[in-house]
């Protein structure tokens, strides 16, 4: 495989992303599983969804231009 279909393929931004939705999954399934939140740890989650999004967001923007 050559880096240009390497690349093509964009097979890292893929990864990443795949990544950052199951990290984003486990910070939401710990969050649903604690007996009693604190603001804090609320924060923690609404910063980790809201970097998702943005990533999902720049992720989507970044398709070949034609």
């Amino acid at each position: 495989m050559t880096p240009e279909e390497f690349d093509k393929w964009r097979v890292m931004p893929r990864l990443l992303v795949l990544l950052m939705g199951l990290a984003s999954w486990d910070v939401i399934h710990w969050f649903t599983t604690l007996e009693d939140p604190t603001f804090e740890q609320a924060g923690l989650v609404s910063v980790v969804t809201g970097a998702m999004t943005a990533v999902f967001g720049l992720f989507l923007g970044q398709g070949k231009k034609e």
